[in-house]
């Protein structure tokens, strides 16, 4: 328990760096893991890519004069 008595003999500031510290690196970690996790697939580029792909066929197609 030589850890607590440590921690108690700092100034108050001293602790709160500590702490927010602590937290901080706690919730980068958190952050960094679930980015980590999920960043495997990017869905959402790859329907705009889609997408835009088809619009400019579209517009393509629509710009070209018919052979009537």
């Amino acid at each position: 328990m030589s850890g607590i008595s440590g921690y108690r003999s700092l100034a108050p500031k001293t602790k709160n760096a500590i702490v927010a510290g602590g937290l901080s690196a706690f919730v980068f970690g958190v952050y960094f893991y679930t980015m980590r996790a999920v960043g495997g697939t990017d869905e959402l580029q790859v329907a705009i890519n889609k997408f835009e792909e088809e619009k400019g066929q579209k517009e393509a197609e629509a710009s070209m004069p018919s052979k009537v």
